[in-house]
């Protein structure tokens, strides 16, 4: 499928994790999915309307891997936009979708060895590439995102590393195709990360 380094979306200010408020929406906070994993259906107020179609629950899968316990990674933030007006005008259908995921090592010092999220950002886009070849109407983009981790030690910047941003959008000529799309988007992703860990490349 398609893939993109995305310079887009990139934030204001220094990211943190975790991040204690959001500027932009007031009503968002931080969320420990690895220790709270419950919350992930309930909690999540830009999916929560959506989550009559399949690719939600697709979506809420994909997190709940991504935070298990022997997992490697954790997430941070996600974010998403339901089907609306596309205006992207190469893009030949009515309706677009977005989103967002947060993704780091669960281990916080290896997000500081920019090599370690470099070659996941990497090893992600290899994998999408070899899967479903022949799907047009989605796309993923990866954005490295400077992190300061507060669970590490604050002197001579030891706190200061990236995060992978996983951008995605899917498009359709109604509501249910432009969800059915990004179900497929999302299944290609969550493949792609369980193929990573079963070769041991995260």
């Amino acid at each position: 499928m398609k893939t993109c380094e995305y310079a887009g979306g990139v934030f204001p200010e220094l990211r943190s994790h975790p991040w204690q408020a959001s500027r932009t929406d007031v009503a968002a906070r931080y969320y420990d999915f690895t220790a709270s994993p419950q919350l992930i259906r309930s909690a999540l107020e830009d999916f929560v309307p959506w989550a009559r179609y399949g690719a939600i629950e697709t979506f809420y899968a994909l997190l709940q891997w991504l935070n298990h316990a022997r997992s490697a990674f954790e997430t941070n933030d996600c974010e998403f936009t339901g089907p609306h007006d596309n205006d992207q005008q190469e893009i030949r259908k009515a309706l677009g979708c977005s989103g967002r995921l947060m993704l780091l090592f669960r281990s916080l010092q290896r997000n500081t060895v920019a090599a370690s999220v470099v070659d996941l950002r990497h090893a992600l886009h290899s994998r999408l590439s070899e899967l479903d070849e022949a799907f047009a109407w989605g796309l993923v983009g990866t954005t490295l995102v400077p992190t300061r981790y507060l669970g590490l030690p604050e002197s001579d910047g030891h706190q200061l590393g990236t995060q992978l941003m996983i951008s995605f959008w899917a498009w359709g000529d109604s509501e249910a195709e432009t969800m059915l799309n990004l179900n497929r988007l999302l299944t290609n992703l969550s493949r792609a990360f369980r193929d990573l860990a079963a070769h041991a490349m995260v």
